[in-house]
């Protein structure tokens, strides 16, 4: 039976691990168990309600950056990798996270992981939602996390700083992706000083990455969307939202498909709309641009 994952047709399904395929790993349908750190993202009480067999917790919700400046920035970074590395992360060890659906909270974990250059990290393509679906078991138990020793690299061409942001405003070969609602992009919603978005981004909602049940959209329907708002895989592309999150999510996407060049601007608007000294737009719905 082919893999559903593989069946998407993306270029680097590596990312994406199926509930089959990864209850196989785990050895829960009574096959041989291979070594994988699962980490669970979801709130606490999710979790203890039920959890993939063997998975460990870790909510990174909430812990967020705003201040892109090398120190801030580096002190929050070894912050996350300590974390990660108290859950049981290390280099010799695949991991793969998970959320209730292919969510913000798994993506941004797994972008976490590709940035400290981790090299057989993966996403639960659905989450727990799909795993239940597929009426897999669960557990209540806890488990306690092994806290690795982890020297974690550091991958900088998959990041973007408000510098890396301000210095490309303008280039014809990168593209600024605003992963937020319509209403932030309009600013008719607005959580940061000022409300807009960064001049000349192009909108595309992190929501339509995914289909009506959680998972990742198929490559064609995923490459037809970005492709026909000039987000194309020869452009350097650089995602941003509220905090990292949803532009972690569309970073995977891309990266589905196989784009060579995507950062994730992890200070994002929070960052971005509170410094005066950056600029920005306004943008207009087109049935306010034809009344006007």
């Amino acid at each position: 039976m082919t893999d559903r994952v593989a069946a998407k047709g993306y270029a680097e399904p590596r990312l994406l691990v199926s509930p089959e395929a990864l209850s196989k790993r785990l050895g829960v349908s009574g096959d041989t168990a291979s070594p994988i750190t699962v980490l669970d993202l979801r709130p606490a009480e999710e979790f203890a309600a039920g959890h993939l067999p063997g998975a460990v917790h870790l909510d990174l919700f909430g812990v967020s950056v705003i201040d892109t400046d090398p120190a801030p920035l580096d002190s929050f970074l070894w912050m996350i990798a300590h974390l990660l590395a108290s859950r049981g992360v290390s280099a010799e060890t695949p991991v793969a996270v998970y959320d209730n659906v292919s969510g913000i909270r798994a993506a941004r974990g797994l972008w976490f992981l590709e940035f400290f250059g981790h090299s057989d990290a993966q996403m639960l393509d659905g989450g727990y939602s799909g795993w239940t679906r597929e009426g897999l078991p669960v557990s209540t138990e806890a488990v306690a996390p092994m806290k690795r020793s982890w020297l974690p690299g550091r991958v900088d061409e998959a990041l973007a700083t408000w510098r890396d942001v301000r210095d490309r405003l303008g280039r014809a070969a990168t593209v600024m992706l605003d992963t937020r609602s319509d209403g932030e992009y309009y600013a008719t919603t607005v959580r940061a000083k000022r409300g807009g978005a960064v001049p000349g981004a192009v909108h595309i909602e992190w929501t339509r990455n995914l289909g009506t049940d959680g998972t990742f959209k198929p490559a064609d329907e995923l490459r037809t969307m970005y492709e026909a708002q000039g987000v194309t895989p020869e452009k350097e592309v650089v995602s941003y939202c509220q905090g990292g999150y949803r532009a972690a999510h569309s970073y995977v996407a891309l990266r589905l498909l196989g784009y060579q060049r995507v950062r994730n601007y992890i200070g994002s608007w929070k960052e971005w709309g509170d410094r005066e000294d950056l600029p920005i737009e306004q943008p207009q719905r087109e049935d306010e641009e034809e009344s006007a």
